[in-house]
């Protein structure tokens, strides 16, 4: 049982996946895919950042900014469009 369906007692999954369709099409939320997980979702438009897994707990946190001095060599001709980077550890309550 979901979480959803915990606090609103009849509803079903189908109306869980269909409204968070609606707001992704909306833009209002946005995918987050991270590496071996299944996809999650955030509000759209916030402002360019990364996220943390702690592995320990399994809770994503949002690690804001973006300070990459990290510049790969790229095969002449490619240009870069994106990236994503995410980290991997223990947060404070798990260490």
């Amino acid at each position: 049982m979901s979480a959803a369906q915990t606090e609103v007692g009849g509803l079903s999954i189908a109306t869980v996946y269909r409204n968070i369709g609606s707001l992704l099409e909306s833009d209002w939320l946005t995918t987050v895919s991270m590496p071996g997980e299944t996809l999650r979702y955030e509000v759209a438009g916030k402002a360019h950042h990364h996220h943390f897994r702690c592995n320990g707990c399994g809770k994503v946190f949002e690690l804001e900014g973006c300070d990459l001095s990290l510049r790969p060599k790229l095969p002449r001709g490619f240009r870069v469009t994106g990236h994503e980077f995410f980290l991997f550890g223990r947060c404070a309550e798990c260490v």
